[in-house]
């Protein structure tokens, strides 16, 4: 590296962290909490599973601290907005659609874990268009994987491009020091509707869910066929598929006239169903034992829950 690549460098850092560092704020105290970024007046967007609870405490870089509430939770993609008084705090700029997307672009990584004080790390995307799964086991697309370290408790910190402009979240940390974000642009609108405070509708079961493959053994396990289909692992107390009689060990096959391989395919499913219709039901077809029978999941009743 030459002296004016090394100048270079460090202009972009100490340009980033002047002009958005101060936007970066530390969830919780102490060690292994959080971080976030302003996006707009008086909201901070970070990741859903930095939380505990509905209220944390956003620490600023001026040594600010303010106790908040949560405005709105997308669990489905790892995502939340929380409702704290930002003052004069000026967001970061959405990055264009297309960043984030080449291999070996330039990124820079900045957070506050914890409200320990501001990490600023250079690094490149190392891999784009990266699918991974969310607290839930929704597949999220699109993710920035990136080689800038950064500490632990950096989940929701910003992964910006050297503008400064936001390119992702970071939410998880790979083998190798690797991590990986959730990409920007593709999750806007439905950031800017957590903003607004509007949860996401999507449909749920109120169930826990394992693989295809993890069925196929334990059926094997116990001396039964193998089928395709989805296992259910637990059911939620008084959910919609604990009112439609489902229970732990069954195995979802269909769900309409279309078979179910995969919990991808369950989510497409979910995905496609209209819960404002209040009379509204998903008729499932599940295996017990041997025995296989329909039934018929309230999704659009009052009270229903929402994702898987």
């Amino acid at each position: 590296m030459t002296i004016d690549q090394r100048d270079e460098l460090e202009s972009t850092l100490a340009r980033v962290a002047a002009d958005v560092g101060p936007s970066v704020v530390g969830l919780g105290r102490g060690w292994e909490r959080g971080s976030g970024v302003v996006i707009s007046r008086h909201r901070v967007l970070t990741c859903a599973h930095s939380l505990r609870g509905d209220e944390t405490t956003v620490l600023f870089a001026d040594g600010r601290h303010e106790r908040t509430s949560v405005a709105a939770v997308d669990g489905d993609l790892d995502l939340a907005v929380l409702s704290v008084p930002t003052g004069d705090l000026v967001a970061p700029e959405w990055g264009p659609a297309a960043s984030g997307r080449a291999i070996g672009a330039p990124v820079v990584a900045a957070a506050n874990p914890g409200g320990r004080g501001l990490r600023v790390t250079l690094g490149h995307v190392s891999s784009a268009g990266q699918s991974f799964r969310g607290p839930r086991g929704r597949r999220i697309a699109g993710g920035i994987e990136h080689t800038a370290p950064l500490p632990r408790g950096s989940s929701g910190a910003p992964l910006l491009d050297p503008d400064g402009r936001l390119l992702g979240i970071n939410a998880l940390r790979r083998e190798g020091g690797l991590i990986l974000a959730v990409p920007a642009a593709a999750v806007r609108e439905r950031v800017e509707a957590l903003a607004r405070g509007d949860a996401p509708r999507t449909p749920r079961l109120g169930v826990a869910v394992a693989p295809a493959r993890a069925a196929r053994r334990l059926r094997r396990a116990v001396g039964l066929s193998e089928r395709d289909g989805v296992l259910v692992r637990a059911v939620e107390d008084d959910g919609p598929a604990a009112r439609a009689g489902i229970r732990a060990g069954d195995l979802i096959v269909a769900a309409g006239d279309g078979a179910i391989v995969d919990v991808d395919g369950l989510y497409a499913v979910l995905d496609a169903f209209d819960p404002e219709h209040a009379a509204s039901a998903l008729r499932l077809t599940i295996v017990r034992g041997d025995d296989e029978r329909e039934v018929e999941v309230p999704l659009g009743a009052p009270g229903a829950e929402r994702s898987v």
